[in-house]
């Protein structure tokens, strides 16, 4: 059940934070969604959205500028938090980029973790259910999209799960995680040291394997001024993955941005034109 936190007029919709008990990370989440004006007459189209390190559920709605065009095209848009709060795990605030703020999307095999954080089947499987079940969303017209962590989990969410999401975008994601710090430590800490298990959370990994090639294909924006782009993003990998796998990529990469809002709200626009040529096709 799902209880109503706080409600905003927005662009003829409405931006919402929800709360809710979940069985699948054992404690209260919260997610935010923006419902265009469509909602109020037929179920709408959706996009997933997983943002990044430290992040909330309010950080996109609030940054991203998002709910514009997201009106325009009659498209809802869900925003889950980046992790449990509240697990009580020892060391968990310790460092930001690992426990709170830090979920990275998957599930995680070690304890103490594997007890709350699930976030992989949390946003899959729980998060969308409820959207389903509990809000006018058309099941059969989902994608999902990110940013840095959240750009990691989109791009491996969609790979794995071509079922579920006809679309994917990512905005400077984590493409390697396999290969760059962030990704080692929270793929240690929450998987345990078989690197052979980490694979099936790694896009690079995955885009191989997909089943689909997607109707656009996948877009990413990349920013030439991000200050992580060379020791933790590693684009020129994923990017020769799909080149690789006949995988159809937009990588498109920006001079002079970094990696914060400024730069993707630079670009939403055109990902949420992206996702709408194949949602409302």
């Amino acid at each position: 059940m799902l209880e109503l936190i706080e409600s905003h007029a927005s662009f003829g919709g409405t931006q919402r934070i929800y709360r809710h008990e979940s069985k699948t990370i054992g404690l209260p989440m919260r997610f935010s969604v923006f419902m265009p004006n469509e909602a109020l007459q037929r179920k709408v189209p959706a996009l997933f959205y997983l943002a990044g390190l430290t992040c909330t559920e309010e950080t996109f709605p609030i940054k991203a500028g998002a709910q514009r065009f997201a009106a325009r095209h009659g498209i809802a848009l869900i925003a889950p938090d980046t992790s449990p709060r509240g697990a009580g795990v020892p060391g968990e605030s310790a460092s930001w980029d690992f426990g709170v703020g830090a979920g990275f999307y998957v599930d995680a095999t070690q304890e103490p973790w594997s007890k709350h954080y699930r976030m992989y089947s949390y946003v899959r499987d729980e998060l969308r259910e409820t959207v389903l079940s509990e809000l006018p969303v058309d099941g059969e017209r989902l994608g999902i999209f990110g940013h840095s962590m959240g750009g990691h989990g989109a791009l491996m969410l969609a790979l794995r799960n071509p079922d579920i999401y006809r679309s994917v975008s990512a905005f400077a994601p984590i493409a390697a995680p396999m290969r760059c710090p962030w990704g080692e430590k929270a793929f240690s800490g929450y998987l345990g040291a078989d690197r052979e298990a980490w694979k099936q959370y790694d896009a690079s990994e995955l885009v191989g394997k997909a089943t689909r090639k997607f109707t656009e294909g996948i877009l990413v924006d990349q920013g030439l001024a991000d200050q992580f782009l060379a020791e933790q993003l590693n684009p020129d990998v994923f990017e020769a993955a799909c080149n690789a796998a006949g995988r159809p990529l937009t990588l498109r990469r920006h001079e002079g941005y970094d990696h914060g809002y400024f730069f993707i709200s630079t670009f939403m626009e055109d990902h949420l034109a992206h996702h709408a040529k194949v949602l409302l096709g």
